[in-house]
């Protein structure tokens, strides 16, 4: 079972630019599919973003244009980077790893963004 950890997380304005990380504590190849999930203060934990083991990516419409998911084997990472950051964008967020799209069985603790003027 593979453990993940989260980081990047901070404050940023309105319209400025983040990348979170996420590391896994052994090799991600072999890993059907990963993800980043967020969660705001009173609202559920949401998809944003996720890319199969083919490389396919999926993206929630109010994130498509503005954030990229990536992957990277040889560091066991997977990355999220976020551009034109709007307060709404503002949660903790978490990476994830699972079977397969939407079905995520392992979580990491989070990261807290925070979009603020």
């Amino acid at each position: 079972q593979v453990t993940l950890a989260e980081s990047g997380g901070t404050l940023v304005q309105p319209g400025g630019s983040l990348t979170l990380s996420c590391v896994g504590s052994r090799s991600i190849f072999g890993i059907n599919a990963m993800a980043w999930y967020r969660q705001a203060p009173g609202k559920q934990r949401e998809h944003v973003a996720s890319i199969s083991a083919g490389g396919s990516t999926f993206y929630r419409d109010d994130v498509k244009g503005r954030f990229t998911i990536s992957r990277d084997y040889a560091k066991r990472s997977i990355y999220l980077q976020m551009t034109g950051l709007k307060t709404e964008d503002t949660a903790v967020y978490f990476c994830a790893a699972g079977p397969r799209i939407y079905e995520y069985d392992t979580w990491g603790q989070g990261t807290q963004v925070t979009v603020s003027s």
